[in-house]
């Protein structure tokens, strides 16, 4: 059996080490917590069909209350399942060199040391890497995120049905946008795998990134600005692919911001101020945590929020919602990188156009 290029238990270890104590645990303070989302997961899938004419093809949302462990339990099985097409090989390449697998303990440890930060910050996610064999019970969830979720109310006072309701209103939008629009989940996923699947193990990409990095530092350039150290050691071919995820998690992530807002106006009257106090969360990071944002892409990632909801204003400002729902017409219509950063080029492609394209939604 060929080497695992992750060890999985150690990145569990560490996970759940640098995740810490979880503050209320206790039943008294999650009483009444799955209920609330329960209900809003439910809420939020009409107000979100509503506002945005997407409505899931794969029945109704389903909502999970986790704690931090689940949540890491959730995500090293998506890793695992994202993994797949390059397990063989990797591993492969393991066992062609005789002594332990440190590079499986080390990948783990990095895994972990990722998962545990983030599951002190993470409030909601749907989890979209869905296997039709694998236990149906665990897929298409959308989860949240208990101790985040109630640490968060208490620090600044939020109220909470208010609150749990905004919260279900993102993540069940990014539920609409991959199982709403036929084509979404299977293009991303095709995204990631010819990522994962062009990964060479060859020890001389670690030599090669490293001269693409001083070159980059030379030219005055962050050689990590666009994904962390994953963009940084891909080939030229992934970080194409890269660069074309990015511009779509600009577009899902901008999206979801406007469609909460939106979907939730009249019913959520805080939402102004919840949407400023997760702002400064994002960006408000130092020391330790900003460098390690950086390291992870995950920096990268909180600029898509910012980017994308500036594309969505630009573009409704030039043809309103219409000329939006174009992008969910086809794969070829997602907006690339540099066009959520200049959303005129877009138009110009897309919106060239004056005939009637079909909603996502039809």
């Amino acid at each position: 059996m060929a080497a695992d290029p992750v060890d999985w238990e150690i990145a569990r270890k560490v996970a759940r080490r640098v995740a810490g104590k979880e503050p209320f645990t206790g039943a008294q303070h999650r009483d009444g917590l799955e209920e609330d989302f329960d209900r809003y997961t439910a809420m939020a899938e009409d107000l979100v069909a509503a506002e945005t004419g997407l409505r899931s093809l794969s029945g109704n949302a389903r909502g999970r209350v986790t704690d931090r462990n689940g949540w890491i339990e959730a995500n090293l099985a998506s890793f695992q399942r994202l993994l797949r097409p390059i397990t063989t090989k990797l591993g492969e390449k393991l066992d062609e060199n005789s002594g332990p697998n440190l590079g499986g303990k080390i990948a783990g440890a990095e895994l972990g040391a990722m998962l545990g930060w983030m599951s002190t910050r993470v409030l909601g996610q749907y989890d979209l890497l869905v296997i039709e064999d694998e236990n149906p019970d665990d897929q298409d969830i959308v989860y949240y995120v208990a101790p985040n979720v109630l640490a968060l109310e208490r620090r600044y006072a939020f109220p909470k049905q208010e609150f749990r309701l905004w919260l279900a209103l993102h993540e069940v939008t990014h539920r609409a946008q991959f199982t709403g629009v036929p084509w979404m989940r299977e293009h991303f996923l095709g995204l990631v795998n010819s990522t994962m699947e062009s990964v060479d193990p060859d020890p001389q990409r670690f030599l090669a990134a490293i001269q693409r990095m001083m070159e980059a530092r030379k030219r005055g350039e962050d050689p990590m600005d666009q994904g962390g150290m994953m963009a940084l050691f891909a080939s030229e071919e992934q970080l194409a692919v890269i660069n074309e995820v990015a511009g779509l998690m600009s577009l899902l992530e901008g999206h979801g911001d406007v469609t909460m807002d939106r979907a939730g106006k009249g019913l959520v009257p805080s939402q102004e101020r919840f949407a400023r106090v997760l702002r400064q969360r994002r960006q408000n990071s130092s020391g330790f945590t900003k460098v390690f944002q950086r390291l992870a892409g995950l920096e990268a990632k909180i600029k898509q929020y910012a980017e994308g909801e500036h594309f969505i204003s630009v573009v409704e400002d030039h043809g309103g919602s219409s000329l939006l729902d174009r992008a969910w017409a086809e794969p070829a219509n997602v907006p690339s990188i540099s066009e959520i950063r200049e959303p005129e080029l877009w138009i110009a492609r897309v919106g060239s156009d004056d005939s009637d394209t079909d909603d996502a939604a039809a």
